[in-house]
Protein backbone atom coordinates (compact mmCIF):
# COMPACT_ATOMS: atom_id res chain seq x y z
CA UNK A 1 0.00 0.00 0.00
CA UNK A 2 1.02 3.28 -0.19
CA UNK A 3 0.85 6.91 -2.61
CA UNK A 4 1.32 6.49 -6.15
CA UNK A 5 4.68 5.61 -7.71
CA UNK A 6 5.76 4.19 -4.10
CA UNK A 7 6.37 1.00 -6.14
CA UNK A 8 3.40 -1.21 -5.03
CA UNK A 9 2.92 -3.10 -8.67
CA UNK A 10 6.65 -3.17 -8.27
CA UNK A 11 7.08 -5.08 -5.13
CA UNK A 12 3.64 -6.89 -5.39
CA UNK A 13 4.99 -8.74 -8.07
CA UNK A 14 8.22 -9.71 -6.72
CA UNK A 15 6.30 -10.99 -3.57
CA UNK A 16 3.45 -12.56 -5.63
CA UNK A 17 6.60 -14.85 -7.38
CA UNK A 18 8.27 -15.56 -4.32
CA UNK A 19 5.49 -16.65 -2.40
CA UNK A 20 3.53 -18.56 -5.29
CA UNK A 21 0.46 -16.38 -4.69
CA UNK A 22 -1.76 -15.05 -7.29
CA UNK A 23 -1.37 -11.39 -7.82
CA UNK A 24 -4.26 -8.76 -7.75
CA UNK A 25 -3.44 -5.68 -9.16
CA UNK A 26 -5.69 -2.92 -7.84
CA UNK A 27 -5.12 -0.85 -10.74
CA UNK A 28 -6.73 -3.33 -12.96
CA UNK A 29 -10.06 -3.48 -11.12
CA UNK A 30 -10.61 0.46 -11.53
CA UNK A 31 -13.87 1.41 -13.22
CA UNK A 32 -13.92 3.33 -16.50
CA UNK A 33 -15.17 6.80 -15.19
CA UNK A 34 -12.35 6.22 -12.28
CA UNK A 35 -9.58 6.10 -14.78
CA UNK A 36 -10.95 8.85 -16.99
CA UNK A 37 -10.98 11.29 -14.01
CA UNK A 38 -7.68 9.91 -12.92
CA UNK A 39 -6.18 10.56 -15.90
CA UNK A 40 -8.22 13.75 -16.56
CA UNK A 41 -5.98 15.01 -13.00
CA UNK A 42 -9.69 14.77 -11.01
CA UNK A 43 -9.16 13.18 -7.62
CA UNK A 44 -11.25 10.04 -6.96
CA UNK A 45 -13.39 10.65 -3.70
CA UNK A 46 -14.97 8.08 -0.68
CA UNK A 47 -17.69 7.33 -3.02
CA UNK A 48 -15.84 6.31 -6.57
CA UNK A 49 -13.89 4.17 -4.72
CA UNK A 50 -16.43 2.18 -2.94
CA UNK A 51 -17.22 -0.10 -5.76
CA UNK A 52 -13.61 -0.43 -6.43
CA UNK A 53 -12.62 -1.47 -2.46
CA UNK A 54 -15.96 -3.94 -2.65
CA UNK A 55 -14.39 -5.73 -5.70
CA UNK A 56 -10.72 -5.92 -4.00
CA UNK A 57 -12.51 -7.22 -1.14
CA UNK A 58 -14.66 -10.33 -3.04
CA UNK A 59 -11.19 -11.10 -4.64
CA UNK A 60 -9.52 -11.38 -1.69
CA UNK A 61 -12.49 -13.52 0.06
CA UNK A 62 -12.20 -15.86 -3.34
CA UNK A 63 -8.53 -16.13 -2.24
CA UNK A 64 -8.31 -17.76 1.45
CA UNK A 65 -5.23 -19.44 0.98
CA UNK A 66 -3.19 -16.37 0.11
CA UNK A 67 -2.79 -13.52 -2.57
CA UNK A 68 -0.47 -9.93 -2.78
CA UNK A 69 -3.02 -6.96 -3.60
CA UNK A 70 -1.22 -4.04 -4.62
CA UNK A 71 -3.93 -1.40 -3.36
CA UNK A 72 -3.08 2.25 -2.63
CA UNK A 73 -5.38 2.05 0.91
CA UNK A 74 -4.62 5.32 1.40
CA UNK A 75 -7.65 5.63 4.39
CA UNK A 76 -7.86 3.80 7.66
CA UNK A 77 -11.16 2.54 6.50
CA UNK A 78 -10.28 1.47 3.30
CA UNK A 79 -7.59 -1.17 5.15
CA UNK A 80 -10.63 -1.99 7.28
CA UNK A 81 -12.51 -2.83 4.81
CA UNK A 82 -10.55 -5.05 3.55
CA UNK A 83 -9.24 -6.72 6.86
CA UNK A 84 -12.89 -7.51 7.14
CA UNK A 85 -13.01 -9.74 3.66
CA UNK A 86 -9.29 -10.76 4.74
CA UNK A 87 -9.21 -11.06 8.72
CA UNK A 88 -5.11 -12.12 8.81
CA UNK A 89 -4.27 -9.34 5.80
CA UNK A 90 -1.10 -8.06 6.58
CA UNK A 91 -0.27 -4.33 4.89
CA UNK A 92 3.09 -3.16 3.43
CA UNK A 93 3.53 0.27 3.46
CA UNK A 94 5.73 2.05 1.14
CA UNK A 95 7.03 5.20 2.27
CA UNK A 96 7.93 7.57 -0.14
CA UNK A 97 8.66 11.75 -0.23
CA UNK A 98 6.44 13.75 -2.18
CA UNK A 99 9.03 14.67 -4.65
CA UNK A 100 10.08 11.06 -5.28
CA UNK A 101 6.57 10.68 -6.03
CA UNK A 102 5.96 12.93 -8.35
CA UNK A 103 9.12 12.03 -9.81
CA UNK A 104 8.17 8.29 -10.93
CA UNK A 105 4.64 9.05 -11.53
CA UNK A 106 5.97 11.58 -14.00
CA UNK A 107 8.19 9.06 -16.02
CA UNK A 108 6.04 6.25 -16.41
CA UNK A 109 3.29 9.08 -17.66
CA UNK A 110 3.11 7.21 -20.96
CA UNK A 111 2.35 4.01 -19.81
CA UNK A 112 -0.07 4.41 -16.80
CA UNK A 113 -3.38 6.13 -16.82
CA UNK A 114 -2.56 8.23 -13.20
CA UNK A 115 -1.76 11.74 -13.59
CA UNK A 116 0.85 13.85 -12.03
CA UNK A 117 -1.38 15.95 -11.33
CA UNK A 118 -2.78 13.86 -8.75
CA UNK A 119 0.33 13.26 -6.43
CA UNK A 120 -0.62 15.73 -3.79
CA UNK A 121 -4.28 14.57 -3.77
CA UNK A 122 -2.57 11.18 -2.78
CA UNK A 123 -0.06 12.75 0.01
CA UNK A 124 -3.49 14.64 1.14
CA UNK A 125 -5.26 11.10 1.38
CA UNK A 126 -2.62 9.40 3.26
CA UNK A 127 -3.72 8.24 6.51
CA UNK A 128 -0.39 6.85 7.90
CA UNK A 129 -0.94 3.25 8.81
CA UNK A 130 2.31 3.03 10.87
CA UNK A 131 1.16 2.25 14.38
CA UNK A 132 -1.93 -0.18 13.08
CA UNK A 133 -1.74 -4.35 13.23
CA UNK A 134 -0.03 -6.09 10.71
CA UNK A 135 1.40 -3.46 8.84
CA UNK A 136 5.26 -3.04 8.00
CA UNK A 137 6.43 0.35 6.89
CA UNK A 138 9.27 0.22 4.20
CA UNK A 139 11.64 2.67 2.33
CA UNK A 140 10.16 2.84 -0.76
CA UNK A 141 13.27 4.03 -2.14
CA UNK A 142 15.45 1.12 -0.98
CA UNK A 143 16.20 -1.69 -3.74
CA UNK A 144 13.96 -4.43 -4.40
CA UNK A 145 15.82 -6.96 -3.12
CA UNK A 146 16.29 -5.18 0.38
CA UNK A 147 12.93 -4.40 0.24
CA UNK A 148 12.03 -8.60 -0.37
CA UNK A 149 14.27 -9.33 2.24
CA UNK A 150 12.96 -6.92 5.22
CA UNK A 151 9.14 -8.04 3.89
CA UNK A 152 9.30 -11.82 3.59
CA UNK A 153 10.69 -12.72 7.61
CA UNK A 154 8.05 -10.29 8.40
CA UNK A 155 5.08 -12.08 6.47
CA UNK A 156 6.36 -15.17 7.69
CA UNK A 157 6.28 -14.12 11.23
CA UNK A 158 2.71 -13.03 10.74
CA UNK A 159 1.67 -16.45 9.90
CA UNK A 160 3.20 -18.52 12.55
CA UNK A 161 0.46 -18.27 15.75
Amino acid sequence: MGVAGCGKSTLGAALAQVRGWPLIEGDDFHCTSSRDKMQRGIALTDADREGWLTILADELCHRPAGAVLTCSALKRSYRDRLRTASPKLCFLCLDIDRAQALQRVTQRAASHFFSADLVDSQFATLESPVGEARVLRLDALAPLDQLLAEALPWLHAQETP
